[in-house]
């Protein structure tokens, strides 16, 4: 048992080593608040009550919690119900549906350029 530095949690690290390697496997607690819409409290609180996994880093001296994914939206179902996932999930893909849109266009806006160049010194 350990208290992780400055987040009020008491627990201790119990899944496998191999799960939390796998990509996309887990996810940072901010991150968990773009995807889902779940605030630091809500994870503290799920990692208390023994339903949530977690591992501390730090990036530039900035602590964070890392939790699986899996975990972490069956405890969402459990506490706001399947419809909530599913719409944060839907919410979450069209953003990034959005955002590789935009990539596409840019990058289309410049490729025309570069051809309309090419064809106006021939």
């Amino acid at each position: 048992m350990h208290y992780a530095a400055g987040f009020g949690i008491i627990g201790r690290d119990m899944a496998e080593y191999g799960e939390w390697n796998r990509k996309g496997a887990t996810l940072s607690d901010v991150t968990a608040r773009k995807e889902y819409g779940v605030d630091s409290d809500f994870i503290v609180k799920g990692i208390n009550a023994g339903k949530l996994e977690y591992r501390e880093g730090t990036i530039h001296g900035n602590p964070y919690i890392r939790v699986l994914r899996g975990q972490l939206e069956a405890y969402v179902v459990e506490e706001f119900g399947d419809d909530y996932l599913r719409s944060w999930q839907a919410k979450t893909e069209l953003r990034g549906i959005a955002r590789e849109a935009a990539q596409l266009r840019k990058r289309l806006n410049e490729l025309e350029a570069r051809r309309a160049q090419i064809e106006d010194r021939h």
